[in-house]
């Protein structure tokens, strides 16, 4: 499968020069845990790092910076690994993984930005069938004992 099937589209960003403070209150008002930093080139979003709430807390409340003067540039992720919509799932994990990460930008062949991908999107995608395996499984086993009876 490709991750560019699981992929969430709705994807939170920001620009680098945005401060700390306007990222922590994005995330707050979006319901997020990441922003994806991006760069305009020719109309298209260019993703250039990524944010998560945890590099606000290391970053800039553990150290005590000043969070309204802190530009959110200096806290992102820089070595920001990127997905293609076409590659597999589990390449794509794999790479998650390797890295520790939690959270992959999906970019199409011109590196713009199309969706994110998070290993909780994963988790809930492998819930949704086990579920559906679950219904089978119970459909079976009842037209077996009303087949008995």
């Amino acid at each position: 499968m490709q991750i560019g099937q699981l992929c969430n589209r709705r994807v939170v960003v920001a620009r680098r020069m945005e401060s700390a403070a306007e990222i922590a209150r994005l995330m707050r008002d979006e319901h997020v845990g990441s922003v994806v930093l991006v760069d305009e080139r020719d109309g298209q979003r260019v993703p250039v790092g990524i944010v998560t709430d945890r590099d606000l807390v290391l970053t800039v409340v553990a150290d005590n910076r000043a969070c309204e003067a802190t530009p959110i540039g200096k806290v992102m992720s820089e070595d920001l690994y990127c997905a293609t919509e076409e590659q597999d799932v589990y390449e794509v994990l794999e790479q998650m993984r390797a890295r520790g990460i939690r959270r992959v930008p999906v970019v199409d062949g011109s590196r713009t930005l199309q969706g994110i991908f998070s290993f909780d999107d994963m988790v809930e995608w492998t819930s949704a069938q086990l579920a559906e395996m679950t219904r089978l499984i119970q459909r079976e086993q009842r037209r077996e004992r009303d087949a008995s009876e």
